[in-house]
C-alpha cells in the first residue's frame, strides 16, 4: 500500500512542476487557500500578529486538553454494544432509533465550528429529508420493494436505497461543477489566447517592487515551461474550486475503469483508477497552493518542494500504518457501527453501478436516485442564478448527501458547532473571529489523538469497565 501511494504521489508532485512560474507569476492565478495561508503567515510577523498568535496557541492548547480528557472520560462508559455518551438519546429513544441524537463528539463539533453555517444547516436538512422522512417511508415497503429476509447491510435492502440515493446527490453535484468549471476554463483559455503579447520590459514599470521581489525569489531555479493544454485545464480547475474538484475527476475515472474491467475485475479496477486520479490531482493541487503561499511569503520554491516531498513520504508511511491499526482495533465499515467509513461504501457502490449498471439497484431505486440527481442539479442552478441575498439560503447537495449514510447525529453535532460559533460571535465578536479556528482545531486534534491510545487498549484486550446504556422504561 505504501509503495502504491509513493508512486502516484510523487508523480503528482512532479506533474505540474514545469508550470510553476507560468501559473503563479504569468497567469496570476488566485489559489484561494494558498493566498489565505500566506496572508495568515505574513500577519504573524507583526506586533499585533504575534500577540494574536499567542492567544490562538493558548486557545488551541486549552481546547486540545479539554477534548483529550473528555474522550478519555467517555471511554470508561463504552464497555459494550451501543454504550456510552456516543449513544445518548438526547431527543428521546424514538429519535435515537432514527439517529437523531447528540453523541458528544468534539471532532464533529469542531468541524461544525470551522464549516460555514450553510454547510452545517445543509447537513441537517439532508438528515431530516433522509432519516426523518424518506427512510421511514421506504422501510414501510419492506417485503414489497425489497426482500424482507435480507440483512440490513445488503445492497438489495434499505441500505441500497441509502447508498445509491446518496451517490446520486453527489454525482449530480460533481457533474454540475465539472461542466461549470470546464466552461470557465475554456472561457479563460480563450481570453488568454486572444490577449496580445506584451514584452516583459514594458510591464516592469507597472509591477510593484514587492511583486518584482517575489518573482525574483520564486524564479531562483529554472524549469521547463512546456506542458500540455490538459495540464493547464487541470490546474485552472484547482485554482477556481480549491481542493474539491478532484471528486468529479475521480468519479469519471471510476466509471470508465469499472465499465472497462467488466464483471470479474471491474469493481477493483474502478476503485484503483479512481484512487490514482484523485491522488494525482490532490497532490498536484496541494503543491500549487503551497507555491502560491511561497510566492506571497518570499519562500524558496526549492524549500517548498523538498518539504512537500518529505511530508509526502511521511504520509505514505503513516497513513497505511494508521489505517491498519484502526482496522485491527475497530469495526471499520460496519453500517451500524461508529466507524461507518461512508465514503468507502459510496465509492464501492459507484463501482458496482459502473459494472452492473442499473440492474444493481433495488425496485424503485432508479427513479428515486434520478430524482435526487435532478434535485442536486436544480439546486446548484438555483444557487448560481440567485441573487446574493437569497443564495446563502440555498442548501449544498454535497453536504446534504453525507448524512444519508452517516446518520443524523453527524448533522446534529455539526449544528451544535454552528450554535457555539453563533453564540460566541454574538457575545464577543472580535475574540470569536480570532479564536474559533484555533479552538475548533484543538477539539478535533484532542479527540483524534485519543484514538491512538484507545486503539492500543483495544488491541491489548483492555475493555472499558462500565456500559452506560438507555432502554425504554417499564
Amino acid at each position: 500500500m505504501a509503495g502504491f501511494l509513493l508512486a502516484i504521489s510523487f508523480v503528482g508532485l512532479l506533474n505540474l512542476l514545469p508550470l510553476r512560474k507560468a501559473l503563479v507569476i504569468d497567469y496570476k492565478l488566485t489559489y484561494p487557500s494558498g493566498t489565505a495561508t500566506a496572508v495568515l503567515i505574513n500577519g504573524f510577523h507583526t506586533p499585533q500578529g504575534e500577540k494574536n498568535a499567542k492567544m490562538q496557541v493558548r486557545g488551541f492548547v486549552r481546547s486540545f486538553v479539554i477534548s483529550l480528557l473528555w474522550s478519555f472520560f467517555q471511554w470508561f462508559y463504552t464497555g459494550g454494544q451501543s454504550c456510552g455518551f456516543l449513544q445518548f438519546p438526547t431527543f428521546g429513544l424514538k429519535a435515537w432509533k432514527q439517529t437523531f441524537f447528540f453523541d458528544f463528539s468534539l471532532t464533529y463539533v469542531g468541524a461544525g465550528m470551522i464549516c460555514s453555517h450553510l454547510v452545517n444547516l445543509s447537513t441537517l436538512f439532508g438528515a431530516v429529508l433522509s432519516w426523518g422522512i424518506m427512510w421511514p417511508l421506504i422501510s414501510k415497503q419492506k417485503g414489497i420493494w425489497y426482500p424482507a429476509n435480507v440483512p440490513e447491510s445488503s445492497m438489495t435492502s434499505l441500505f441500497g436505497y441509502k447508498s445509491f440515493m446518496c451517490v446520486a446527490l453527489i454525482m449530480g453535484d460533481g457533474l454540475y461543477h465539472f461542466i461549470k468549471l470546464t466552461g470557465i476554463t475554456a472561457k479563460s483559455l480563450h481570453a488568454q489566447s486572444n490577449r496580445k503579447h506584451v514584452k516583459r520590459a514594458a510591464n516592469e514599470d507597472t509591477v510593484s517592487f514587492d511583486d518584482l521581489q517575489r518573482n525574483e525569489v520564486f524564479t531562483t531555479f529554472d524549469d521547463s515551461k512546456l506542458a500540455s493544454v490538459c495540464r493547464i485545464c487541470l490546474i485552472k480547475h484547482h485554482c477556481y474550486n480549491c481542493h474539491t474538484d478532484n471528486v468529479p475527476y475521480g468519479k469519471i475515472a471510476l466509471f470508465i475503469f469499472a465499465a472497462w474491467g467488466g464483471k470479474d475485475d471491474g469493481v477493483i479496477a474502478g476503485l484503483v483508477g479512481c484512487a490514482i486520479v484523485k491522488q494525482l490531482v490532490q497532490v498536484s493541487a496541494d503543491l500549487m497552493h503551497d507555491y502560491k503561499t511561497g510566492h506571497l511569503t518570499l519562500t524558496s520554491p526549492r524549500s517548498l518542494l523538498v518539504g512537500q516531498a518529505i511530508g509526502t513520504v511521511m504520509g505514505c508511511i503513516i497513513a497505511p500504518s494508521t489505517f491498519l491499526l484502526f482496522y485491527k482495533a475497530f469495526d471499520i465499515g460496519n453500517p451500524d457501527g461508529y466507524w461507518k467509513a461512508p465514503y468507502a461504501l459510496i465509492y464501492r457502490n459507484m463501482a458496482i453501478l459502473g459494472v452492473e449498471g442499473f440492474s444493481a439497484l433495488p425496485k424503485r431505486c432508479l427513479e428515486l436516485s434520478a430524482a435526487c440527481f435532478a434535485f442536486s442539479v436544480l439546486v446548484n442552478l438555483l444557487r448560481d442564478f440567485s441573487t446574493q441575498k437569497y443564495r446563502k439560503y440555498v442548501p449544498l447537495p454535497m453536504a446534504m448527501a453525507v448524512p444519508f449514510l452517516v446518520g443524523a447525529n453527524f448533522a446534529v453535532d455539526m449544528c451544535v458547532g454552528s450554535l457555539v460559533v453563533f453564540s460566541w460571535h454574538k457575545m464577543k465578536r472580535k475574540e470569536a473571529t480570532l479564536l474559533v479556528p484555533a479552538v475548533a482545531s484543538g477539539f478535533i486534534c484532542g479527540d483524534g489523538i485519543w484514538m491512538f491510545p484507545s486503539s492500543l487498549l483495544s488491541l491489548a484486550k483492555v475493555n472499558p469497565p462500565i456500559c452506560m446504556k438507555f432502554t425504554p422504561g417499564s
